[in-house]
């Protein structure tokens, strides 16, 4: 996991240009989506995180959003309905 705050423009670029990171993240609310969501483009650059695959960003506890990723979401959804 990469936090916004430590990467500066030049590395983040590189990064996603590189395919080092693939998700984004916010790390207040626990929900991780696509690089092109705008709502991840929304959020504050102190909340903001970034993950090298979906896998990753599962495995740190993050669900999917309900606007970029609406069919994992529905999936997350009905599998934590019970809990």
């Amino acid at each position: 996991m990469f936090f916004h705050k430590n990467l500066n423009k030049t590395d983040l670029h590189s990064l996603i240009r590189r395919g080092v990171i693939t998700f984004g993240g916010n790390a207040a609310l626990k929900i991780y989506g696509t690089l092109l969501c705008k709502s991840g483009k929304r959020m504050k650059k102190s909340n903001r995180v970034f993950f090298s695959s979906e896998k990753q960003a599962q495995s740190e506890g993050y669900r999917p959003c309900g606007h970029c990723m609406r069919n994992a979401y529905k999936i997350w959804k009905n599998e934590n309905k019970a809990l």
